[in-house]
């Protein structure tokens, strides 16, 4: 690599050193990760920005689905104040690069080799047209039950490896006094069930029909139908105050053991690990039932901004990003994997050297695929339609019938 196209060989002075030797580098980032693993997790990276010389300006914005940072994304962009690196990631990042407003950090990239340490799945998710516009942090498991151990040992429960299973053993539990289910009523946690159970009911290649290509005879079908079924089931599991429950105080009601099982991706174990609890011991991961691996990769874009002190602060965050360094402490943090294939997983606990070996076996299997409600897979409008009713019928008596018609019509009207 060039000495004039990278920070340098280890400390790191700005990428195009010579360009920006009068500027620091700055930047201004714009995330979603305010929870106590997620905040220390990000925290990594701003620490070492600031090690490298940069000046960050953190912009947190509360809510673990990002829509409220979207908001305030499109406030800023539309005011002619983008942020200069933004928590962005699948379809979204195309979506503002036809908006004409994102940087290109091919330089980057190339000068760094990302085509060769990143899966092609992965890499295609941070290129548009055929340019690098955004750096992948990490690849979250979607599809992962958590439990509390003790609770499952108490009442000789093991990890459920079928929906039926399932089912018997939240029966069990409820029958004992304890909540099976902790879950936060909101849509991208009622969407994050959904997906695991559509996968565990119909398998690898109805999913991606069903929820990456829409497909009308798979939406329609009996096998949708049963998926609602099991989700009008699982509604009778969670508890009455379920309502509006943010995410991680669901993973706390587990780590408390005020409840069972939570389905949640695995950024739910960097609560547990935070926390001090420790895998195998206090809790128990877990697949959710069925075949496949859906995941879900954050990354940060880039956006067209003006003056050298921000693009040498973007080019500083893109490096950084996508260093063996960051990509492993961030990860051993965040519960999540390196996005990196590179990066030894020493010091990673059982549940994330589980989540690598499955992601390795699914993506030669070809089951490997993009969470939905996560916007991996498909673009805003469809996916919201889909979730729209996925939660209308999960806080309602509707039929899982009914619902299976609406989520055709939803969704047809939405492309």
């Amino acid at each position: 690599m060039k000495t004039t196209s990278v920070f340098a060989a280890g400390a790191a002075v700005s990428f195009f050193a010579a360009s920006f030797a009068v500027a620091g580098p700055e930047a201004e980032v714009l995330h979603y990760w305010t929870s106590g693993g997620e905040a220390k997790s990000v925290a990594v990276l701003q620490e070492e920005f600031k090690a490298n010389g940069g000046t960050w300006t953190d912009m947190p914005v509360a809510g673990g689905g990002g829509d409220a940072a979207m908001t305030a994304l499109r406030a800023r962009v539309l005011s002619g104040n983008a942020p200069t690196a933004v928590q962005l990631k699948g379809p979204a990042i195309q979506e503002w690069y036809e908006e004409g407003v994102l940087a290109d950090i091919s330089a980057v990239a190339e000068a760094q080799g990302w085509a060769d340490v990143l899966p092609d799945s992965i890499a295609g998710h941070m290129k548009c047209d055929g340019t690098w516009c955004a750096a992948p942090v990490n690849v979250h498991r979607v599809d992962w039950i958590w439990a509390n151990a003790e609770i499952l040992a108490a009442n000789g429960i093991d990890m459920p490896t079928t929906w039926d299973e399932f089912n018997a053993a939240a029966e069990k539990l409820q029958a004992a006094g304890i909540i099976p289910l902790a879950h936060g009523g909101q849509a991208w946690q009622d969407a994050t069930v959904f997906e695991t159970v559509v996968l565990g009911i119909g398998g690898p290649d109805f999913f991606k029909r069903a929820l990456v290509d829409l497909d009308t005879e798979a939406l329609t079908s009996d096998t949708m139908v049963a998926a609602f079924d099991q989700m009008r089931t699982l509604r009778g599991y969670v508890d009455d105050s379920f309502s509006g429950r943010d995410w991680n105080l669901a993973t706390a009601m587990v780590m408390n053991g005020e409840a069972a099982f939570q389905i949640m991706g695995d950024w739910a174990k960097g609560e547990f690990l935070a926390a001090g609890k420790v895998p195998g011991k206090d809790f128990i991961c877990a697949s959710t039932p069925g075949d496949g691996y859906l995941y879900n990769v954050d990354s940060f874009a880039m956006f067209e901004v003006g003056g050298a002190d921000k693009q040498a602060g973007q080019a500083l965050l893109a490096e950084l990003i996508m260093g063996q360094k960051f990509q492993s402490v961030f990860n051993l943090n965040k519960g999540s994997i390196p996005a990196r294939t590179d990066v030894a997983l020493d010091g990673f606990d059982s549940c994330a050297i589980t989540s690598a070996e499955d992601m390795a076996s699914t993506s030669e299997a070809g089951s490997l695929l993009p969470s939905y409600a996560h916007g991996m897979a498909l673009r805003g409008a469809s996916a919201g339609a889909i979730t729209d009713v996925v939660t209308a019928h999960f806080n309602s008596d509707m039929s899982s019938e009914d619902a299976v018609q609406m989520l055709a019509d939803a969704v047809a009207n939405s492309m």
